[in-house]
């Protein structure tokens, strides 16, 4: 089947290979040892390590190329992709270079492969609500030139929600979709919170599964959850593969999609996402499409 992609960031579809093409310098040994991290910490870590190795304009275009490549080879046929922008402002480039490469070597690739691309915007939550509103001000450019949403990553401890409602706000009145993570290393409040300043989707989410009510909440206003299993055990988000919420979640009637999140750094696809879910959670062939037409139902893109 075809597939979509919702959750997916763009400096983490790099892989231990492509790290090393795109600076020389770094040795095996240092590429193994970042990459063998088993906590939240660690991962942040990585990403970091990964984006310093972006210099300019050509290593986004560069990883853009290979992204495409990649889900085209797993059959993925749309994806909605996010941009660390809050990154690259605080590296001090300049972004609408940046955008410019990574957009040019969108239209070349989608010319030779089956995929479309949209384009996710993304600022720092814990930078603080100055610079989330200035990613927001910046995104706004970009609206009609392919980028449809808007978003918050990073520690959702240590930059909440709430303090982000005017930039959400503006964001919206611009023209932009709404997506925020959330309930992945905070609790059910953490959603909560991102539904309140208007989320339409949540990036993972699976700590809705501590919160019935939420959950309810969840499946009746039918917001979707961007579930990454290898992520969330990867970072230590779940204590286990055992122990993650995916099948509790789905059997709630959460509206659920699959996703890889930064499928370079944990070392998987979505090809591979669907087997783990058929797998280790028992979903069935027709659970699985009922997954996919859901991503195809939360795209902020639909079929004119």
């Amino acid at each position: 089947m075809a597939l979509t992609e919702l959750h997916l960031h763009l400096e983490g579809t790099v892989d231990r290979e492509t790290v090393m093409l795109l600076d020389p310098c770094v040795t095996r040994e240092e590429v193994d040892r970042v990459w063998a991290f088993g906590d939240f910490p660690g991962f942040l870590n990585c990403f970091k390590f990964i984006a310093q190795r972006l210099r300019g304009p050509a290593d986004y275009a560069f990883i853009t190329r290979r992204m495409i490549e990649s889900l085209a080879a797993q059959g993925v046929e749309y994806a909605e992709v996010t941009l660390a922008a809050g990154v690259i402002l605080w590296r001090g480039f300049a972004f609408d270079q940046i955008w410019r490469a990574i957009r040019q070597a969108q239209r070349e690739a989608e010319g030779e492969f089956p995929v479309r691309i949209w384009w996710n915007l993304d600022a720092i939550r814990q930078f603080g609500p100055d610079h989330v509103m200035e990613v927001a001000r910046l995104a706004s450019n970009y609206v009609g030139d392919g980028a449809i949403s808007f978003g918050i990553g990073g520690d959702e401890v240590g930059g909440p929600a709430l303090l982000c409602r005017e930039a959400y706000r503006y964001a919206k009145d611009s023209g932009l979709r709404l997506t925020a993570h959330a309930g992945e290393t905070d609790g059910p409040d953490s959603i909560r919170a991102a539904i309140d300043i208007g989320a339409e989707r949540i990036g993972h989410g699976i700590r809705a599964a501590e919160d019935p009510d939420l959950m309810r909440l969840l499946r009746d206003r039918q917001i979707p959850l961007e579930v990454c299993i290898t992520s969330n055990v990867r970072t230590g988000a779940v204590a286990s593969l055992a122990n993650h919420p995916v099948r509790q979640l789905f059997d709630a009637g959460v509206p659920i999609t699959l996703n890889t999140d930064d499928p370079g750094v944990f070392e998987t696809d979505l090809t591979r996402e669907f087997a783990i879910a058929r797998r280790e959670f028992g979903f069935s062939e027709e659970e699985l499409l009922a997954i996919q037409k859901q991503a195809d139902r939360s795209r902020f893109r639909q079929p004119s």
